[in-house]
C-alpha cells in the first residue's frame, strides 16, 4: 500500500490509498498488505497515525505483526511518529 494524498508510487504495482480513510476502507476489506510506504500529512487534519490507530484499535486481533515499512514523508516529527509507532507495535509482538 501506498499511502499518501499527493505522490505518486513507485511503480504500478503499489495499492494507492489517499486518506486514511481510504487506507480503512481497503484494509477492512482485504486485511492489511504486506508492505506499507506512510506519507505523514494527508491533507487537512487528516495523517497516517489516523489509520495506524483505527487499525489497532478496531481491526488488529492482538497478535498479527505490523507489516514492513517504509516512511517517505518530507514532515520529520511525522515520520518519527510513524517508526515509533511501528516500532513500538513491533516490541508487543515479541514480548
Amino acid at each position: 500500500m501506498f499511502l499518501d494524498d499527493i505522490r505518486q508510487p513507485p511503480s504500478d504495482d503499489w495499492m494507492v490509498c489517499r486518506s486514511s480513510n481510504e487506507a480503512i476502507q481497503y484494509v477492512e476489506k482485504h486485511g492489511m498488505p504486506d508492505f506499507i510506504s506512510f506519507d505523514h500529512d494527508l491533507g487537512g487534519n487528516d495523517t497516517a497515525m489516523v489509520f495506524l490507530h483505527y487499525y489497532i484499535d478496531k481491526l488488529w486481533n492482538g497478535t498479527d505483526p505490523p507489516p514492513q515499512y517504509n516512511i517517505h514523508s518530507a514532515n520529520p516529527i511525522g515520520s518519527n511518529n510513524i517508526d515509533s509507532f511501528m516500532k513500538s507495535w513491533k516490541r508487543s509482538i515479541t514480548l
